[in-house]
């Protein structure tokens, strides 16, 4: 069996633990620390979460999409690989005694890609996660191919993540379903007992933001209750604005991040205490985080970013 690898990792609250840092060469499952342990003002957090690189790529082609940059070099295409090695060394690190964590299935694929072929991932997966209890899988998706999820009895480590944004927005920038159908599909999840997650992100500020944003709550709220929010606005690595073919987006974005180009701090914290006060105040929800944002902002929002519950962990 493959082996595993640990490492010691400063986690966000300042304390160290030893924790698997990858299985075998890292081609699975690895650790995603691409972002430090924030020191700075201007530095964004995001923990250190496990990613299950399943497959590369996505079918959809939304302008702003950091895949682009990511597989400048080999094409966006969707590239599964294969499915012996993938449980080989999943059932390695189930096995490895390890604290609970979460394998994020969707960093480099939408992890709903491949539901219409013969082979789909869930079928595959889940079952394998399904003999223990305590590690969980993440998917992450804009897909609304829920088709195989809803046949599936057994499902409690499981956990689908939809990614929303404000309507005209995705009509814009979107290369995907329709945000009306993803919620249709989110709503479907939630009923079969499926642990259901929303990403807002990338907020845009296009002209009515609030409005817009407003509205996209009200639709999700409408249909079901998320058991999570994260939040996160518009950003652009370098290598992503490089490839991408549509940069129309790129003209909302001022100030520099260790996580490339972000929109103007000011607006990016409207755009939050609008979203957060209405999510308290409308129905009364709290359940939010940021996602790969700065101290800086934690701290004007009043946020514990030390206690970060956010979209990929636990």
């Amino acid at each position: 069996m493959p082996r595993v690898k640990y490492a010691k990792y400063t986690l966000l609250d300042g304390s160290t633990r030893e924790l698997v840092h990858k299985i075998a060469d890292g081609s699975i499952i690895t650790r995603f620390d691409k972002t430090p342990v924030p020191e700075e003002p201007t530095d964004v957090v995001c923990p250190h979460f496990l990613e299950l690189k399943w497959a590369n790529g996505c079918p959809y082609n939304c302008a702003w999409c950091y895949l682009q940059g990511t597989f400048r070099f080999t094409g966006k295409q969707p590239r599964i690989k294969d499915y012996d090695k993938i449980a080989k060394h999943v059932e390695t690190f189930l096995s490895n005694g390890s604290q609970p964590e979460i394998l994020n299935t969707g960093e480099l694929a939408d992890s709903l890609l491949s539901e219409n072929t013969d082979n789909p991932f869930s079928k595959f997966i889940i079952p394998t996660f399904e003999k223990q209890s305590k590690h969980k899988i993440l998917f992450l998706t804009k897909s609304t191919n829920i088709g195989n999820l809803l046949k599936i009895g057994k499902h409690d480590t499981v956990i689908l993540s939809f990614s929303m944004n404000a309507l005209p927005v995705a009509a814009k920038w979107e290369k995907a379903p329709e945000v009306e159908d993803r919620i249709k599909a989110a709503k479907q999840v939630a009923d079969a007992g499926y642990e259901v997650r929303i990403r807002i992100d990338p907020m845009v500020p296009v002209f009515e933001w609030e409005e817009h944003y407003v509205d996209l709550v009200d639709r999700i709220f409408g249909s079901f209750v998320p058991e999570r929010i994260t939040l996160g606005s518009l950003r652009g690595l370098q290598s992503t604005i490089n490839n991408s073919k549509d940069r129309s987006w790129v003209k909302f974005l001022s100030e520099r991040s260790n996580w490339g180009k972000k929109i103007d701090t000011d607006t990016r914290y409207a755009m939050y205490k609008r979203i957060i006060d209405y999510l308290k105040d409308g129905y009364d929800y709290q359940k939010v985080a940021l996602c790969k944002e700065t101290v800086d902002m934690w701290n004007r929002l009043s946020m514990d970013y030390k206690k970060i519950k956010c979209n990929c962990v636990v």
